[in-house]
């Protein structure tokens, strides 16, 4: 059995002041930090993948795409979990989707965002909507790896009660031993599918394959790990099957998706 190391959420806080009324601090979470890694790793990969033979991308492009992707992640995955995971909280109160320090990013919603984001950067750069998806998607995982780290770091997003060996014991779960599922997901959606999809995409792909198959990719992995991982105490399980969540729900799409993407994509070719 394994305890959470319970690490403080905030890396470091400078002391607080007080401007006009108003009191403000200025703090570093480890979470958010996470996510700057995620981009960062975007860039350098994504700047080495433009460099690849077949690849026709600048370096300017990479970034112009980067920040497209950094405001549609924000936007979308907020907006997502408000819709997806706390409607009420949003309809009682529409102003609390800004207040994105208090936690709370929807993956499924961030990738509607980054789909959103990427149409709007092809219109602009005059580039064909598949093309720009099958050349992102390979650092896309990267940004899970590191964001279900944060999860970690922050002791949430824990699975079901399990003995299996390597069972943590998280602090606010109190003391049974769980799936580690966040770090189940850092593994197979970050690790594994970074590397399938950068293995895959190194060679010339028929248009849409790389992309489908993250969408398999992801769908499938997540899917997977919905079977272990609890759902948000307000939500549950839905229609009272006690194994659907709203994790599978979103994901079935994708995969469905991923896969006629892929079949349509070597029919084509």
């Amino acid at each position: 059995m394994l305890v959470h190391p319970k690490i403080d959420p905030v890396l470091f806080a400078l002391p607080e002041i007080e401007l006009f009324g108003f009191h403000f601090q200025f703090a570093v979470h480890w979470y958010g930090l996470m996510y700057l890694l995620g981009f960062l790793g975007f860039w350098w990969f994504g700047t080495r993948r433009a460099a690849q033979p077949h690849i026709q991308w600048s370096r300017e492009w990479v970034s112009d795409l980067l920040f497209y992707g950094v405001v549609g992640v924000i936007i979308g995955g907020r907006l997502g979990y408000m819709l997806f995971y706390n409607l009420p909280g949003f309809l009682g109160e529409p102003l609390s989707a800004l207040r994105i320090w208090e936690g709370g990013m929807s993956f499924h919603g961030g990738l509607i965002g980054v789909l959103v984001a990427m149409w709007w950067f092809g219109r602009v750069h005059k580039l064909n909507f598949f093309d720009v998806g099958d050349f992102a998607v390979p650092m896309i995982p990267l940004g899970l790896l590191t964001g279900r780290i944060g999860n970690f770091i922050n002791g949430e997003l824990w699975g079901a009660p399990t003995t299996l060996p390597w069972g943590m014991v998280f602090p606010a779960a109190g003391p049974e031993p769980r799936h580690p599922s966040m770090l189940y997901e850092a593994f197979l959606e970050g690790a594994v599918l970074f590397a399938i999809l950068w293995w895959f995409a190194r060679k010339p792909r028929p248009r849409m394959a790389v992309g489908g198959l993250f969408l398999l990719g992801y769908g499938l992995f997540r899917t997977l790990v919905e079977t272990v991982r609890l759902p948000d105490a307000h939500i549950g399980y839905l229609a009272g099957t006690g194994w659907l969540t709203m994790g599978m729900v979103l994901s079935a799409p994708m995969w469905l998706a991923g896969a006629a993407m892929l079949l349509l994509a070597y029919r084509r070719r």
